[in-house]
């Protein structure tokens, strides 16, 4: 074993250019630029305490994520169905992925027990940590949700996604508000995919804005809790909502997993 992450640290290596985790997404593909998290601000500093930067090698944005607990922090599935723990560095306590406030190391990666199934479902995991995070100022928990989004609701979502499509993750992080989008609306709007259902919301400002590849796994955040994890879209604020995990919807399986019972909530 130790001889083949030894391998793939050396592969990694090799290759920087692989580490930039795409958003997913769905056709057509576009063309037109993205932008960050497109049309984003910069975050102030202490804005998202709760943000996390998942690296592989440390000074490289895989995804982002968000911490539940000491222990505990939550991404997108597909940020790490293909990584060992050992590949799995999570940054805390900065708004420069480049000028870690701390380094957390992955003990256990928890997928869910139906990711993929079917296609682009259930896209959500929870990484646990070899040691307890310390907290302060510029690194805190996100409160779960007490109650489903509704119309109205302003979400922020905070990344380091990419200036275009298929592009690098920029220095620091960015913020964008974003509105709720009625899940029969969104699933309108997508000519009813089978690749959208009800663990899913969805997003949307307006066009030149959105989430971007390097976003994928992040947080969005509603009246301070985290009520969605980046998953899937058409590259990148191009018109269409994105669509998130919606985390209200997997409240069971997020707690069962931190207790340790390995029941699968679907």
């Amino acid at each position: 074993m130790q001889l083949l992450s030894l391998s793939l640290l050396i592969v990694l290596l090799l290759q920087p250019q692989n580490f930039c985790q795409s958003k997913r997404i769905v056709g057509p593909y576009s063309t037109i630029p993205s932008g960050r998290i497109k049309g984003g601000e910069l975050a102030e500093v202490e804005f998202a305490p709760y943000q996390v930067s998942l690296q592989p090698i440390v000074g490289v944005n895989n995804c982002g994520g968000a911490i539940l607990n000491e222990r505990w922090v939550i991404t997108a599935g597909h940020c790490v169905e293909n990584y060992i723990p050992a590949l799995v560095n999570v940054i805390t306590g900065t708004n420069k992925y480049l000028e870690p406030g701390a380094i957390y190391y992955t003990e256990e990666i928890h997928m869910h027990c139906m990711y993929d199934q079917p296609y682009m479902h259930n896209d959500i995991a929870l990484i646990k940590l070899t040691q307890n995070i310390t907290f302060n100022e510029l690194t805190q928990p996100i409160d779960l949700p007490i109650r489903p989004l509704r119309v109205g609701d302003e979400i922020v979502l905070t990344g380091w996604g990419a200036h275009e499509a298929y592009g690098g993750s920029v220095e620091d992080l960015y913020k964008l508000t974003l509105g709720f989008v009625p899940f029969s609306e969104c699933y309108d709007i997508f000519n009813q995919t089978s690749s959208m259902g009800v663990g899913h919301i969805c997003t949307f400002s307006q066009e030149g804005e959105g989430s971007c590849h390097g976003d994928s796994g992040g947080p969005l955040v509603s009246d301070g809790r985290l009520v969605g994890v980046v998953n899937w879209g058409r590259p990148c604020g191009v018109g269409f909502p994105d669509v998130q995990a919606n985390v209200w919807y997997y409240l069971d399986w997020i707690r069962s997993k931190i207790s340790g019972n390995d029941k699968c909530y679907y």
